[in-house]
């Protein structure tokens, strides 16, 4: 049966399975429309961040003005600095100023430098934070290419190995290091490897001129403590996954075809099991570019959380503002990807009816 249609004059004629498939032309791909959800929900998500940052650094105790320029900047002083800052102003209307120059890259200028002198030696918070930032992003991809490996094998042997010695000394492992804060296995370290045994410096502080060889070496303790620290979690989430497949009917008939127990793992368990370990890997790379403030400071590290310890013992806002919005929007991200792989992992949406 035919449907007609009358427009300028003429009729054209349609059967009803063509109009359903016009009406479906215009609309997205399952996957598209939700990963587009997704984006927007972190953008929104990094807004309220934002909010929140500003709002906590408002609510702290004190006088920003006076903790900058000493006890011995007079009123005149401080009033004067409060306006060229625009602190004088309403709450809203500095926060409207910093989240317009985000947008556009400018985080604003640092506190420091400023002294109730009048000289004024401060720097913009970007030429802080980039070469700070290259050295964080240099000590989380050196660990993260250890990691990840390290962490996707032990979950594979044993879940491959269940119930084995192998798989108790595993879990024993992975078990005590989550369960002991980083600062403790930092210590540990160095109390192992740089003072009872030399072979690690104990303070990892490295500049731009070093070489990559030494740069490494440097970075040896600070990385190993990411690594046990965050191994762990990705490890036991691999071995979850795994088994917990393992019970799934195509397995039982893979194992009747006489499939071996490694093939099984490897070729079936392991690809329908990377929607979880995806998101728990991205999981653990936020937190190993959130997480490395501790580390950085056990050790020492001039890395971007090393500057927030020092920026909020010089009541440094500005400075503050952009390493916590930064450590945000990393997570946030890390975690956008995390969806988006299991988004398009999903069977559901690549084959929707």
């Amino acid at each position: 049966m035919n449907v007609k249609v009358f427009g300028l004059g003429k009729a054209f004629s349609f059967h009803p399975r063509e109009i359903c498939d016009l009406k479906q032309e215009g609309q997205l791909h399952p996957i598209v429309r939700t990963i587009l959800q997704r984006l927007l929900l972190g953008l929104f998500t990094l807004f309220v961040v934002s909010v929140i940052i500003f709002s906590s650094i408002e609510l702290l105790p004190g006088d920003f003005g006076e903790a900058v320029l000493g006890q011995a900047a007079t009123e005149d002083t401080v009033a004067a600095f409060r306006r060229e800052l625009g602190l004088d102003q309403p709450a809203y209307m500095r926060y409207a100023n910093w989240i317009g120059g985000v947008v556009q890259g400018d985080f604003g200028t640092s506190f420091s430098g400023r002294s109730s002198s009048g000289v004024d030696r401060s720097r913009a918070v970007v030429d802080l934070i980039a070469p700070r930032l290259k050295n964080t992003l240099f000590l989380a991809s050196m660990t993260a290419l250890i990691a990840v490996p390290l962490a996707l094998f032990l979950g594979v042997t044993a879940a491959l190995y269940r119930n084995s010695i192998y798989d108790r000394i595993v879990n024993v492992f992975t078990l005590t290091t989550i369960a002991t804060p980083e600062f403790f296995v930092a210590y540990i370290l160095i109390l192992l490897f740089a003072s009872l045994n030399p072979w690690f410096p104990s303070l990892a502080n490295i500049n731009e001129n070093m070489a990559f060889g030494e740069k490494l070496y440097k970075t040896a303790l600070p990385s190993l403590t990411l690594t046990l620290v965050i191994v762990a979690h990705m490890m036991r989430m691999t071995r979850a996954a795994i088994i917990n497949l393992l019970a799934s009917p195509y397995i039982e008939m893979a194992r009747l075809k006489g499939v071996s127990a490694s093939k099984i793992i490897l070729f079936h368990a392991l690809p329908n099991a990377w929607a979880p370990i995806a998101t728990v890997i991205a999981f653990n790379l936020a937190y190993l570019v959130v997480g490395v403030v501790i580390v950085e400071a056990v050790f020492i590290y001039p890395g971007v959380g090393q500057l927030l310890v020092d920026a909020v013992r010089t009541r440094d806002m500005p400075v503050v503002q952009a390493a916590t919005l930064f450590f945000a929007a990393t997570y946030i991200v890390l975690n956008l990807i995390a969806d988006i792989i299991g988004i398009i992992t999903n069977p559901r949406l690549l084959h929707p009816r």
